[in-house]
């Protein structure tokens, strides 16, 4: 089935890091669009040469499916990306074109059993729009959020997830740094290292992931060693 052409204009542009980059869209036509937290769209990037087709890349989208006429897009530089390239050119004003939405990494909320969501970089994109979604929807099922990012440098959303956990007793943040730097009094050490010791059981879990095929095949080895739970997963890279 085809996808639904979307025109926006490029409403607000953020760098978060040195090679985040947030950008905030305006949808122009259609003006608002529905979507499931966790979905993706394609971004159409202009043809390299005369007579070549576009290209598209496909980017989680990270604000909720409350927020239906501005969304907000998530990438890190890639070198030598055509896709990334063109992402972090874009500027407020500039007008893009996407096909979308789609995507089955999306959540069930129809079991009772508690949320551990695991995120690699910028594979917080589509974890973090069914964050806010199950907030704003005052979701009494457990959840927790295992974040794993370089160092302080690289850190970004911390503000949001620290609040949103002050908000929501039933929501849980432990961001852990591979490579933090003097001052850091948080977990460290990559997911994989402080999974075992952060999970004791699976009996009662729903788990997505999402980042690099590496991640998310040793995090699921590491979850099977204590049982069998639901693993919903989305590869980035």
């Amino acid at each position: 089935m085809a996808l639904a052409r979307i025109h926006a204009d490029v409403a607000a542009v953020r760098s978060l890091t040195e090679d985040v980059r947030e950008l905030t869209l305006a949808l122009t036509e259609p003006s608002t669009i529905d979507f499931c937290a966790g979905q993706y769209l394609h971004l159409l990037i202009p043809a390299p040469q005369p007579g070549q087709r576009p290209l598209k890349r496909a980017y989680s989208i990270c604000s909720s499916p409350s927020e239906r006429g501005r969304i907000t897009l998530l990438a890190n530089l890639v070198k030598g990306g055509p896709g990334s390239a063109y992402f972090f050119s874009l500027k407020a004003g500039d007008q893009v074109k996407l096909d979308g939405p789609t995507g089955q990494f999306v959540l069930d909320q129809k079991t009772a059993r508690d949320y551990l969501f695991i995120a690699m970089g910028t594979g917080i994109a589509p974890i973090k729009s069914m964050i806010i979604h199950l907030c704003e929807q005052n979701s009494r099922r457990p959840m927790q959020l295992c974040w794993g990012l370089r160092s302080q440098r690289d850190s970004y959303y911390q503000e949001l997830f620290h609040a949103l956990a002050a908000e929501h007793p039933e929501f849980s943040y432990a961001p852990t740094l591979s490579q933090p730097t003097d001052g850091w009094d948080g977990l460290r050490g990559r997911v994989t290292h402080i999974l075992p010791d952060l999970i004791h059981t699976v009996a009662n879990l729903e788990v997505y992931l999402c980042g690099s095929q590496h991640m998310i095949a040793d995090v699921k080895a590491i979850l099977r060693t204590k049982g069998l739970c639901p693993i919903h997963t989305e590869k980035f890279y």
